[in-house]
């Protein structure tokens, strides 16, 4: 019997996972949909929005880079930055140190747009938000979800936790800038 057998019953082991796949689930469902309301005036599907989020936030990532963080095959990357491309908000690049990579980054109607839709954040319903201000009235917080990202750390390794947390740190950085920013149709 493997060191990790000993460490759980199978019956702890399947439960566990149900209960993961039915919280994530569950969870996955409610946060599609306030995604797709949010970003429904903009024509744009979750990966596209993703893709310029990601781009936005990590300046000139790769493809690789965006599949990895974007949790999509660098195909799916691929070919949803290229509609992006042909719509006038992603570039395009290899690097000269770098010619294996595809690099892709906003233009500046593509970081309009981002600002744009951030701007408007708050013109959808979002129950996932909704649904966690209970908490936050409670604890002064919402939620960390340091156990969800252990266990994410365990799965995609350190290099997606290092990426999401220099996205987020770029985000909180840039917060301020993007409020103050006129909009696509200013």
């Amino acid at each position: 019997m493997a060191l990790s057998e000993e460490l759980y019953t199978k019956k702890e082991a399947m439960l566990y996972s149900q209960r993961i796949a039915q919280l994530s689930k569950a969870l996955w469902k409610a946060v599609e949909k306030d995604w797709q309301q949010w970003i429904k005036p903009y024509d744009l599907n979750i990966n596209e929005h993703h893709i310029l989020w990601i781009s936005y936030h990590l300046k000139g990532a790769s493809i690789s880079d965006v599949a990895k963080f974007g949790v999509m095959h660098v195909s799916t990357a691929f070919n949803f930055s290229k509609k992006l491309e042909e719509r006038g908000f992603l570039n395009f690049s290899k690097r000269d140190d770098d010619k294996r990579n595809t690099y892709v980054e906003l233009t500046a109607e593509g970081t309009a747009l981002i600002i744009e839709m951030n701007n408007n954040y708050h013109n959808t319903f979002h129950s996932v938000l909704e649904g966690s201000l209970p908490l936050k009235e409670l604890y002064g917080r919402f939620p960390d979800f340091l156990d969800i990202m252990a266990v994410i750390r365990n799965i995609y390794g350190d290099d997606f936790i290092d990426i999401f947390e220099r996205s987020f740190r770029n985000f909180r950085e840039s917060f301020d800038t993007l409020e103050e920013q006129p909009t696509v149709n200013s």
